[in-house]
């Protein structure tokens, strides 16, 4: 397996000292562990393609067309990158995420990612609609404390973008951090993104930990250190079977029988 138990083993002695806090607006909660993302990848099979004592993390899907980077310390609006290359049915595409954002939001997007697309969806704005926030004629919403928005972009190749800012000054403040995801993002990828960042369930952030601003509530957490790292255990099992279960099901031969050789000709066309 791409993911280890000495992996795992030092992601609970790292949580476990630690004092959980219920730190809450999801958009305020601060980047948290960046191996929400890539132990979800690494369950799926995705493996590690970058110099292993590199603080840059390169990783590559098992078929090669995804590729996730992380570059941190970058001086770039956009720590993390994640592409996909085309293929002969489908365009290729990119989405970036700047430093703040919260592991765990990142993190609904790439679950999405590696396993099975939902059959049916609606569009990003149903998503925050459906969560409260404030919408206006030009496809853009706003979250409740005004901090979070999200735009849909016309003016370049950029399809939908994610902006915070501070809940006391809005877009007149300095930019916390983005999401941008280009026009050719499936669209469940990014509905994804957006429902774990409506998502009004606190995060769990350490004592000290780095917040996007310093308007975020914290509160002691009710969770103990080893369910926060149970919870984290269970996400990846469930990730791993659901990706076990997909492969399974695509190499399965197909039961269907061949057309009678007389109807073959009038199917050409």
């Amino acid at each position: 397996m791409p993911l280890s138990g000495q992996q795992l083993e030092e992601f609970a002695r790292r949580h476990a000292w630690r004092i959980p806090f219920d730190t809450s607006p999801c958009h305020l909660a601060g980047p948290g562990d960046a191996r929400h993302v890539t132990h979800g990848l690494a369950a799926a099979g995705w493996k590690r393609t970058s110099d292993p004592l590199s603080p840059e993390i390169v990783m590559s899907s098992p078929d090669q067309r995804y590729r996730l980077d992380f570059v941190p310390e970058s001086g770039m609006f956009a720590w993390w990158r994640l592409w996909a290359g085309s293929t002969d049915t489908e365009p290729g595409w990119t989405a970036t995420f700047g430093e703040l954002v919260p592991a765990e939001v990142l993190a609904g997007f790439t679950d999405a990612l590696v396993v099975p697309a939902p059959t049916k969806h609606g569009g990003p704005l149903d998503v925050v609609d459906a969560a409260g926030w404030l919408l206006d004629e030009r496809d853009t919403a706003s979250s409740p404390d005004a901090a979070c928005r999200l735009e849909r972009r016309s003016d370049s190749l950029l399809s939908w973008q994610v902006e915070v800012h501070a809940p006391d000054r809005g877009r007149h403040s300095p930019r916390l951090w983005h999401a941008s995801f280009d026009d050719r993002t499936p669209g469940h990828l990014v509905n994804a993104f957006l429902t774990a960042l409506v998502d009004p369930t606190p995060l769990q952030r350490g004592m000290g930990d780095r917040t996007a601003h310093y308007s975020a509530v914290q509160t002691p957490s009710p969770l103990r250190p080893e369910q926060i790292v149970e919870a984290h255990t269970d996400r990846l099992n469930s990730i791993r079977a659901t990706v076990r279960a997909a492969r399974r099901q695509n190499s399965r031969p197909s039961t269907s029988r061949a057309a009678p050789t007389a109807a073959r000709p009038a199917a050409r066309r």
